[in-house]
Order: C-alpha cells, then sequence, then structure tokens
C-alpha cells in the first residue's frame, strides 16, 4: 500500500534526524527527502518544523519499541537475551555504515535545554519504552523493580554505545556492552513468551 503523503514526510524527518540531527534539519531537506512538494509539509504540519520533528519521534519511538519482542523473544536465558540485544546492534549500525541508529537520543541530547516541547516529547518515548519493556519482562516472569532496572539497563548502555560507536567508526562498544552487561543476568530464567495482547507497547531498538 502507498503511503500518505503525511506518513513520507515524517519518515523522511525521522531518517534525517538520525544522520543531521534537528538543529541541521531544514523543511527543504524533508522536502526532497519525502519527494513532496515544500507547500505540502505546512498544508499538513501548521505547526513547522517542532511539529514535524514532534511527531517523527512519537513514530520513530513506536516502530523502535519492537525490538525486546522481536530479539528477545527466542530466549529463555536473560543473560543471553541481552547479549544477542547488542550484536544484533553491532551488526546493524555497522550494516548502516555507523549512521546514527537512533534519532530520539540524538534529538533529546541536542535539545534538552534549547526546545522544551521536543524534550517533552523525547521524555515520553523514552519513559514509554521503559514502561513497555518493563511490563514485557514482567510478563516473561521477572518482578517489576528487576525488569524496570534490566530495561533502563538496555535503553541507558544501548544509547551510549551508539555514540561510542558512531564517533569510533567501530562496532567494539557495543559488543564490550553487552558482554559487561550479560554476565549480570546470565542463569536468570525468562519464562514462556508472554500474551502480546498483555503487554505495552514500548522497549528499546534500533532499525534493522
Amino acid at each position: 500500500m502507498a503511503r500518505s503523503t503525511r506518513e513520507a514526510i515524517l519518515t523522511a524527518a525521522a531518517e534525517l534526524m538520525r544522520h543531521k540531527g534537528y538543529g541541521a534539519l531544514g523543511m527543504k531537506d524533508i522536502a526532497e527527502a519525502a519527494g513532496a512538494p515544500i507547500g505540502s509539509l505546512y498544508h499538513h504540519f501548521r505547526g513547522g518544523k517542532v511539529q514535524i520533528a514532534r511527531e517523527a519521534l512519537v513514530n520513530a519511538g513506536a516502530a523502535y519499541a519492537l525490538l525486546i519482542p522481536t530479539i528477545i523473544d527466542e530466549h529463555t536465558d536473560l543473560g543471553e537475551a541481552i547479549e544477542a540485544v547488542y550484536a544484533q546492534a553491532a551488526e546493524d549500525m555497522a550494516g548502516t555504515g555507523f549512521a546514527n541508529m537512533c534519532p530520539v537520543g540524538t534529538v533529546a541530547a541536542e535539545v534538552a535545554d534549547t526546545v522544551e516541547e521536543l524534550r517533552e516529547t523525547s521524555a515520553s518515548v523514552i519513559e514509554a519504552w521503559v514502561a513497555g519493556g518493563t511490563a514485557y519482562f514482567v510478563g516473561r516472569g521477572l518482578d517489576e523493580a528487576q525488569a524496570r532496572d534490566v530495561t533502563l539497563a538496555i535503553v541507558g548502555a544501548l544509547e551510549g554505545a551508539f555514540i561510542l560507536a558512531r564517533t569510533l567508526r567501530s562496532t567494539e562498544p557495543l559488543l564490550a556492552a553487552g558482554r559487561a552487561l550479560a554476565p549480570q543476568y546470565r542463569g536468570t530464567r525468562l519464562t514462556a513468551q508472554p500474551d502480546p495482547e498483555r503487554v505495552l507497547p514500548g522497549g528499546v531498538g534500533f532499525p534493522r
């Protein structure tokens, strides 16, 4: 099914923010990447660049939230599952030529003290990741406190490792983060996959 112009604009904006951040992003850039007339950006997004960025971050956050069930579902050992997340992240990042893997983290760091509306949006996306990841791990048999700690550890270490990996042009930071974090949870059993209808949307992710 063909994407609508609105969807194309949001997808283009998310991809551009991965590579350029928010400050360097121009409406003309978005229009060209979306293959849309620049007038259509203002037609669909009366709030201009801030509105486009806000909605693009929300959409990207929801898509990235699928990573936890996608990678971890097949594992029954939490340590092995965590190491698999970082191994996949390393493979995917190398495959993109070390493009920034997460526009949410990039924009959050860039505008935390300058564009309050986008800081709030980024915070909401991250809170949804944490809430969803916590619910997922509770559904796999962890108690709530441990489930939240595991989710925060995965999210925090991934975001930091993405920055180092991109800067160094090396997968070593991602693989090292996985090796350091996984042993703490090796032997922690995950129960059978939870009922998807009981799992809140959320988690952590990066594009394949």
